[in-house]
């Protein structure tokens, strides 16, 4: 039963570099179907095409969104799910203008303007913009480019609301969330966790977006206990 982890919006292997010795008994995958297609109904396409059998899913923030299109196509496929900072509604208006302000920026080439910007959003405010976690985090969306941020913006702007179909999950689901998080707030987190039957909320202290770059060892213990869960006769 393969584990694959889902990366957010521009990001890599990076962002679960904490995890993977930590998951390593269960031999985790980092996928990058969101790199190389250009909407969530794609990217999760490609994942079930990509690996075979039954499914365990891990993802952050996009990953999350992903990982729901991935169960949303394939119910069968998926044993379980673990979401971290992520959401199943659709983009409100305000922040679709937002996205689009900052697909604008991109394409006129700002995009170390609108990801410092970003900062303050992206974690908790212990974390400074001149850390080693900040500077790990700029250098990988740097990585991704302003094509990918431009084209992983799109698609999730254009991404359908999945909460209908939520009260049908029947796989364990493990629902994860920083307490200070000001782009998937903990209310979206508590929604996903009471449309989900039996999903399990676990909020993260002192931590924003980016909970395995900014709590990495709350994160594995929660990835295991949920893994655990899943081997577990009921």
């Amino acid at each position: 039963m393969s584990l694959v982890l889902l990366p957010g919006l521009a990001c890599d292997a990076t962002v679960w570099r904490d995890q993977l010795p930590a998951l390593a008994a269960h031999a985790p995958v980092v996928t990058d179907v969101h790199a190389r297609f250009d909407s969530l109904p794609e990217m999760a396409a490609a994942l079930l095409a990509e690996h075979a059998g039954p499914l365990r899913l891990a993802g952050t923030s996009m990953g999350g969104m992903v990982a729901l299109e991935v169960l949303r196509q394939a119910p069968q496929r998926v044993r379980g799910l673990a979401l971290l900072g992520s959401t199943a509604r659709a983009d409100t208006p305000s922040m679709q203008q937002l996205r689009r302000e900052a697909i604008v920026a991109f394409e006129q080439g700002r995009v170390d303007e609108v990801l410092r910007a970003n900062l303050m959003f992206a974690f908790h405010p212990r974390v400074r913009a001149g850390s080693a976690i900040a500077a790990r985090y700029l250098a990988m969306i740097r990585r991704a480019g302003a094509a990918q941020l431009i084209r992983q913006n799109r698609a999730v702007l254009a991404r359908a609301d999945q909460r209908h179909w939520l009260p049908g999950v029947a796989c364990p689901v493990l629902v994860a969330c920083g307490e200070d998080d000001r782009l998937t707030p903990p209310e979206l987190a508590h929604e996903l966790a009471a449309a989900i039957p039996g999903a399990r909320l676990a909020l993260l202290p002192d931590c924003g977006h980016m909970l395995t770059l900014e709590q990495p060892q709350r994160v594995n213990a929660l990835l295991l206990e949920w893994l655990e869960s899943l081997e577990s006769p009921g």
